[in-house]
């Protein structure tokens, strides 16, 4: 794929219009042109800090970068000389998650945010004239009213007067420095701040199609830059929110628990929005520099990118809508009509004729139906497939579209790797939507369903294939082959059906038990399944013993020990009984009864996807556009890289090493062509494109690196799903670290799984 042209021009073309016609347009387009993508390389490595650095914020003319870091203190940096300028003894007593500059303050006001639930805010002035180790100040403004860890805060352009922090006790509040400069801490018998903005103690969604219910713990916020009422929002579940601040009820005090006020969009993949995806959240969430697209990462997933605006061609999807994705009866009554060839410019350039871009296409969709056929190269084979359908969809005919998507779906599925399935059936349903009665939708369908656990689903598109071409072998065999998984599925039904009510439950079986009567539940097998009916808080008393010799399995890197735990509904006074009858008796008919009078809201769909990094291990990590224009998209992963992708096809465009452990920050300088990024390392380390050569991995004089970028994307995905296969293991891992905070045994510098 790299002979493969870009969409953003031949950079020259723009250094020759720039010089005959000098245009901010033209400065936007040549920030983060292709050419300077693939020749970003490490510049300087910014040392200063002596903990993990977790935060990373220019101020609005670039001139000056501020860092916080775990171990508590605020770092400025002057971008020209590269130098330190403050070192700010911050007085926070557990890591800092967010730092920002104050706008139209002279870049004097910072502001900072931590795990100890405190947002302070700093007058640097007050450093001038100091000696170089005086660095402690005491703050202009101590906002105490959170609850939990503070991991994000949201500022206005244009605004200095006013600065919002997201927490992880469910609200959004916002402080504005002309009204109090302080507040009382949580919980005080005095206190009554009125600053809380979102409550969403009560805002959780375990899928769209239930009511909120348990507390939001927000992860991130940002106000749109072009529409500063817009704010977004997302945390512990699936759901990034939108929220118009002119239509939200005034400010109110923590005191009384309020219910969550409608927002204007849900964003939520649709696969991802149904139940069973208990561990699933976000990350970070953003907004495009125009303010018309968001950004979604997701720990555990993917980066996803959708549209602002439920627009022409922006899906708005409600719950019965995932239904019919999957079902063969669906009457697709959104047939395609052919489509118009667009003869509008694009990025600046009028796009070549139409016999040209057919050609090129038809090319693109052999190479990847070449590398179905030998299986090989399949991943740069869907990058092609990619390149057509997202690229010029609107230039190619019906009959070549159909064929890229049952090429593309038919790779997906080879590919395997996360959620590839779920990609495969949506490019399925758009093939049926071209063609009907095409065989090879039907079949790799069928397929897709098989690999999702749908087997009853599976079998109606493989019986419809086979009416189709009888004499198939292939499809004959699908057929025989999805019939046994269902007299599979059936046997463990009726195994653990025969066990009656004596089965001690696991707590996994108590926590993600699979909904009763749920369709899909009974085609599939008991460890496939991750769905849950049980909505109640549970309160866990964890008592363990571990002895000398017991100790960590360095190999398995895991405790071993006993663990007991005693599991009871909160509000009870006695402990749950580990059986089935006692553990689902009441709670199913109270959850079918909230779903029942709950109207659930429609949420936006994804627009793009973006894969082959890992979001594991930390829930700091950034997803950021790239550039004024924000044509590419950026990622921090578990294995120390970060990854570059064009926005428009995702196809992936530069992966760089930038920490030994894991990088999570990725900021863009707002004018010039330089990227900060900062991880577990100490460091803060600048990319310019300083390479000599282009490529998609690390080049420049030390020569190209000769790491195989396709094994490490598989490697991050077999992370991945490993993490799926232990939904368990982040969530306690978290609830363990929230009571070492309350109970006092916080470690500061562990911040491997912030």
């Amino acid at each position: 794929m790299d002979n493969l042209s870009f969409h953003d021009g031949n950079i020259f073309n723009l250094l020759h219009t720039r010089s005959q016609d000098p245009s901010h347009e033209v400065d936007q387009r040549m920030q983060f042109h292709s050419s300077l993508v693939r020749r970003l390389s490490q510049e300087q490595e910014l040392e200063g800090h002596q903990g993990c650095v977790n935060a990373l914020a220019w101020n609005s003319n670039g001139s000056l970068l501020i860092s916080g870091s775990d171990d508590l203190r605020i770092n400025i940096w002057n971008y020209s000389s590269r130098k330190l300028l403050h070192s700010i003894d911050t007085g926070h007593t557990a890591n800092i998650f967010c730092t920002k500059f104050v706008p139209e303050t002279s870049d004097e006001l910072v502001v900072s945010g931590a795990g100890d639930a405190e947002v302070r805010l700093f007058n640097t002035s007050r450093l001038s004239g100091r000696a170089e180790d005086d660095n402690a100040i005491i703050p202009s403004a101590l906002y105490q009213c959170h609850t939990r860890r503070v991991k994000k805060l949201a500022v206005e352009p244009g605004n200095p007067n006013v600065v919002w922090s997201a927490s992880e006790d469910g609200t959004l509040r916002q402080h504005d420095f002309r009204e109090s400069t302080s507040c009382p801490p949580a919980g005080t018998a005095h206190q009554e701040c009125r600053s809380v903005l979102l409550d969403l103690r009560s805002g959780a969604k375990r899928a769209l199609a239930d009511p909120p219910k348990q507390t939001l713990s927000l992860k991130s916020c940002d106000i749109s830059a072009t529409r500063p009422h817009l704010l977004l929002v997302g945390g512990s579940d699936a759901f990034a929110r939108l929220y118009d601040r002119r239509m939200l009820p005034p400010l109110a005090s923590s005191r009384k628990r309020m219910p969550p006020p409608p927002c204007v969009n849900y964003f939520c993949p649709m696969h991802l929005s149904e139940r069973g995806r208990t561990n699933l959240h976000l990350t970070h969430v953003t907004f495009s520099p125009n303010g018309e697209e968001v950004l979604l990462s997701y720990s555990g997933e993917h980066v996803y990118l959708m549209n602002v605006n439920n627009g022409t061609g922006i899906m708005q999807y409600t719950p019965g809508d995932v239904d019919n994705l999957f079902s063969f009866s669906n009457n697709l009554h959104d047939v395609e009509s052919p489509p118009q060839v667009s003869t509008t410019p694009q990025n600046g350039f009028h796009r070549s004729s139409n016999a040209a871009t057919v050609k090129k296409c038809t090319e693109l969709v052999e190479i990847a139906k070449w590398s179905l056929e030998e299986g090989t190269d399949v991943f740069y084979a869907i990058e092609a497939a990619n390149e057509v359908l997202d690229a010029h969809s609107n230039d190619i005919e019906s009959a070549l579209r159909h064929e890229c998507l049952c090429t593309r779906a038919a790779l997906l599925l080879k590919r395997k790797w996360k959620n590839d399935a779920h990609m495969a059936v949506r490019d399925c349903h758009n093939a049926r939507r071209i063609d009907a009665s095409s065989f090879k939708a039907h079949y790799y369908m069928s397929e897709a369903l098989q690999q999702l656990g749908k087997c009853k689903e599976a079998l109606d598109f493989a019986t419809a294939a086979q009416h189709m071409n009888p004499s198939d072998a292939d499809i004959v065999a699908k057929v025989e082959s999805i019939k046994r998984d269902l007299q599979a599925a059936g046997a463990e039904k009726n195994e653990e059906t025969g066990a009656g009510t004596t089965r001690v439950l696991s707590l996994s079986d108590i926590l993600y038990r699979s909904e009763a009567n749920s369709d899909s539940s009974h085609d599939m097998s008991r460890s496939e399944r991750e769905d849950s009916d049980y909505d109640e808080e549970l309160e866990l008393d964890i008592q363990t013993s571990l002895s000398d010799d017991e100790g960590r399995d360095t190999d398995s890197n895991s405790m071993r020990g006993s663990l007991n735990l005693r599991i009871h509904r909160v509000g009870d006074d006695k402990p749950m009984e580990n059986t089935v009858d006692n553990a689902s008796s009441g709670t199913a008919s109270s959850s079918q009864n909230d779903r029942t009078s709950y109207q659930p809201e429609g949420a936006i769909d994804m627009k793009r996807r973006y894969v082959g990094h890992c979001n594991v291990g930390t829930d700091i990590k950034q997803a950021s556009f790239l550039g004024q224009r924000g044509e590419y998209i950026a990622s921090g992963s578990d294995d120390g890289r970060w990854f570059i992708w064009e926005k428009q096809t995702g196809r992936l465009m530069k992966v760089l090493v930038g920490d030994e452990s894991v990088l999570n920050c990725i900021q863009c300088h707002p004018f010039d062509s330089v990227v900060a990024t900062s991880g577990i390392d100490n460091t803060i380390k600048i990319w310019s494109p300083t390479a000599s050569v282009p490529s998609i991995v690390a080049g420049g004089s030390a020569g190209p690196a000769t790491a195989n970028v396709v094994e490490v994307m598989e490697s991050n995905q077999q992370k991945l799903s490993r993490n799926r296969e232990n939904p368990l293991s982040v969530e306690l891992m978290q609830r363990f670290r929230m009571q070492e905070f309350a109970e006092g045994n916080f470690h500061p510098f562990e911040c491997t799984q912030s």
